[in-house]
């Protein structure tokens, strides 16, 4: 009986060396592999923008400038939260004082404080611009209109993407005269999105103190994704 048993297993380890390894790349020996990528696009429209306001004095004395602005930045803060711009929205961003060495103020200093502002609603960020010039910013740049939930906005760039793999991939098949078998991996290729710069500059508060709400057009964002796919290709 144990002579039986060993040889049993003999044949088996037998029979095991002279099957071929398994492809690393998951297909079968009658199977292609095909490798495809391709990319997505969807349209979203922003959600929200983001501007940045500031204020910048200029006084005798580092303290005088300082109290100046800060007493200048309280109202412009006060103006944005009495549209409803909460303190968690309202980031600060830089802060500075200085000898000014030239011109027609060298001699006295600037103090300046830069805020940067998040309105949840685009339609909005019209009104929040002029609240803050209206109450004394003179440094305004902005807006950069945003999407809030970046992930949801690619979802359906990433089936998009999939989709045109896929009929690539069919192209390919049919050309060789193959057929789609079965789908071994899919890799994510990222989002290549690329950082939106502010635009615009400094006003004097002249300027500015009486502007009206600006008009501003959300438009569409565009989300690209890639996608890399392994089919596995069998004769039809």
């Amino acid at each position: 009986m144990h002579k039986l048993t060993m040889t049993v297993a003999a044949a088996l380890a037998l029979a095991g060396c002279g099957r071929p390894a398994p492809d690393p790349r998951g297909v079968d020996r009658d199977e292609t592999l095909l490798q495809v990528s391709a990319a997505g696009r969807a349209e979203t429209r922003p959600d929200e923008a983001r501007f940045a306001a500031g204020v910048s004095s200029i006084a005798a004395s580092a303290a005088a400038a300082t109290q100046a602005n800060n007493e200048a930045m309280n109202k412009v803060f006060a103006a944005l939260e009495a549209l409803g711009i909460g303190r968690d929205d309202m980031q600060t961003r830089a802060l500075s004082v200085s000898r000014i060495d030239y011109g027609r103020n060298r001699g006295q200093f600037e103090a300046n404080n830069m805020v940067e502002v998040r309105v949840r609603k685009v339609d909005g960020v019209g009104a929040a611009v002029a609240a803050a010039t209206q109450a004394g910013a003179n440094i305004v740049s902005g807006p950069d209109l945003r999407i809030s939930d970046t992930e949801a906005a690619s979802r359906s760039a990433y089936a998009a993407a999939y989709k045109a793999a896929r009929a690539r991939a069919e192209t390919y098949a049919d050309a060789a005269g193959l057929k789609i078998a079965r789908v071994l991996a899919i890799r994510d290729g990222g989002d290549p999105g690329r950082p939106i710069p502010y635009y615009g500059g400094m006003a004097a508060p002249e300027a500015v103190a009486q502007a009206a709400a600006p008009p501003v057009s959300a438009g569409t964002t565009t989300s690209e994704v890639r996608v890399s796919v392994d089919f596995a290709l069998s004769a039809k």
